[in-house]
C-alpha cells in the first residue's frame, strides 16, 4: 500500500512544528506550530505520577488532541512520522543513537535506528519515531532527517551547516555522512547577551544598516580569541565606539565568526540548512570569510519535509 500522506512532526526541546503532508510532492496541506515542546510535555509527564508504562501512551494522547487543532476532517489512518527530541529521555521513547558513517540514500536508510508504535484508541494513527546519530564524541537528534532532505551530488565533498542554539557542522561525502560537529553558537550569544556583563552594552536590533559593524565582528571572531574580543563589547560602548544596538551586530559576528573560523580558508562546497531568521546572516558571514567554495542555501523546513517523505517512501 502506498502511503499517500502523512503527518510530518518536528518535536523539539521547546517547539512542536506538525504538517499534514503529501507524501509524493511535499504539499502541505494543513501545519500548526502552538503544540508544547517535549521539555514541557515530559515535566507534565513527571508530575503526573504515573508508571513508566504509560509514558508512550500520555505523550500519544497529547498527539492525538493536536490532531484536533491542525485539522477538522477524519484523517484516521494518516501515519505520523516524528523526528527531533521525541526519540530522546525526555521524549516518548528513548532510542539509541545509531552511528555513523550513515549513508542518505533512499536505498540505504535501514541503519537509522527507528521505532514504529502501533495505531490505537489513544492515538488512531501509527507512529514512525526517528532516532539520532553519534560521533564518538557528538551527537544530533534531527538533523540528520534535514540530511535526508537535502540533495547531494555524487563525488562531492559538502559541508551542510545548520544554524542554531547548537549549530551543526556535517561533513558529507558521495552522499555520506562522515562526521559532524555541534557548535554553541545561539546559547553562548544568549548567555553574553542577555546574562553577562555585557548585557548593559547590547540593545537587541535586526536593523540591516549596521551589516558592516557585523561583517568586522565575524573578522574579528575568525582571527582572535572570543575570550578577549567579546569584552571589546563592553569597551565599545563604554568608550562609545559602537551603540548597543551596534554592539548587537557585532557581538553576534563574533560568535558566528568564530564557529565558522575553522572553514573560512578552506574551498568546499557549503549547504546552508536554515530558516529565513538565520539565513542572510549565515551567508553574509559565510560570504564575508570565503574568498572560493561554492554556497548553496536549502530552507530547513522544506529539508525535513522532504526528509519525512523520502523516509516514509522507505518504512511505510
Amino acid at each position: 500500500m502506498i502511503t499517500k500522506q502523512i503527518l510530518s512532526c518536528d518535536w523539539g526541546t521547546t517547539s512542536f512544528r506538525l504538517r499534514l503532508v503529501n507524501v509524493h510532492d511535499g504539499e502541505i496541506l494543513a501545519e500548526m506550530n502552538e503544540g508544547r515542546g517535549i521539555a514541557a510535555v515530559h515535566n507534565d509527564w513527571l508530575q503526573s505520577n504515573k508508571p513508566e508504562n504509560d509514558r508512550v501512551s500520555f505523550y500519544k494522547i497529547i498527539l492525538q488532541s493536536y490532531i484536533r487543532k491542525l485539522h477538522g476532517g477524519d484523517l484516521e489512518g494518516v501515519p505520523f512520522i516524528i523526528s527531533g527530541m521525541a526519540s530522546s529521555s525526555i521524549g516518548i521513547k528513548e532510542l539509541s543513537y545509531s552511528k555513523i558513517p550513515f549513508d542518505l540514500s533512499g536505498n540505504s536508510l535501514n541503519s537509522l535506528n527507528i521505532l514504529k508504535i502501533a495505531s490505537d484508541e489513544e492515538c488512531r494513527h501509527n507512529i514512525l519515531l526517528v532516532s539520532g546519530l553519534k560521533t564518538n564524541s557528538d551527537v544530533m537528534r534531527g538533523e540528520e532527517t534535514m540530511l535526508v532532505g537535502c540533495d547531494f551530488g555524487d563525488n562531492v565533498e559538502t559541508l551542510a551547516i545548520f544554524p542554531g542554539t547548537h549549530s551543526k557542522h556535517a561533513l558529507v561525502k558521495n552522499k555520506t555522512l562522515i562526521d559532524f560537529k555541534t557548535y554553541m553558537t545561539g546559547e553562548i550569544f544568549d548567555l553574553l547577551a542577555n546574562r553577562s556583563i555585557l548585557a548593559k552594552s547590547v540593545i537587541k536590533s535586526e536593523d540591516e544598516k549596521f551589516s558592516s559593524v557585523f561583517e568586522t565582528g565575524v573578522n574579528e571572531g575568525a582571527t582572535c580569541n572570543l575570550l578577549n574580543t567579546s569584552f571589546h563589547v563592553r569597551t565599545k560602548q563604554l568608550f562609545k565606539t559602537l551603540s548597543p544596538e551596534e554592539n548587537y551586530h557585532y557581538l553576534s559576528g563574533l560568535v558566528i565568526g568564530t564557529e565558522l573560523k575553522e572553514i573560512s580558508a578552506t574551498n568546499v562546497n557549503i549547504h546552508l540548512v536554515c530558516g529565513q531568521g538565520l539565513m542572510e546572516r549565515y551567508r553574509m558571514a559565510l560570504q564575508t570569510l570565503m574568498a572560493n567554495g561554492k554556497l548553496q542555501c536549502h530552507n530547513a523546513d522544506n529539508a525535513l519535509i522532504k526528509g519525512h517523505c523520502r523516509l516514509a517512501n522507505h518504512f511505510l
